[in-house]
């Protein structure tokens, strides 16, 4: 039995993925492909915190994606939250965790009284792209074999 927070958990072989994991992982395929072309294409309609909100969401995803694979859902949804989560699976990912800390230095929106939000600069955008592309290649291997179940 796994053991979590002082309480016994169901063995990992006896797991079964979440339902539609499949389709978190396709959203965030979509939402990084969206934020990509934006600002490859510097269009105008996509602001910068617009494509900081479409990664943050690809990645959140993608994690997302991974997790229900496992049979697991996030404690929290902060981007050191899901990696957390994720940790659980992988092992520590120290290259990753500077990673999301810079992610989720845009946005402080769960704590009303240290609400902050910061706009990336255009170098910033770039960084942040490369970040959601790099969460997507480390859990590729273990999102792209179909459900069983469907």
């Amino acid at each position: 039995l796994r053991v979590r927070n002082n309480m016994n958990i169901q063995p990992f072989d006896t797991i079964a993925p979440i339902d539609d994991w499949n389709i978190f992982k396709k959203e965030g395929d979509q939402f990084l492909k969206t934020a990509v072309g934006a600002v490859e294409k510097r269009k105008k309609t996509f602001n910068a915190e617009a494509v900081y909100n479409l990664t943050a969401m690809a990645i959140e995803k993608f994690i997302m994606a991974f997790l229900m694979r496992q049979g697991d859902l996030a404690d929290n949804h902060t981007m050191l939250d899901l990696l957390f989560c994720m940790e659980r699976y992988l092992g520590k990912q120290p290259e990753v965790v500077e990673k999301l800390k810079y992610m989720d230095s845009f946005q402080e929106i769960c704590d009303m009284e240290n609400y902050s939000v910061k706009t990336p600069t255009e170098q910033d955008l770039d960084t942040i792209i490369k970040i959601g592309q790099e969460i997507q290649q480390l859990l590729a291997p273990y999102t792209l074999q179909p459900d069983i179940n469907h």
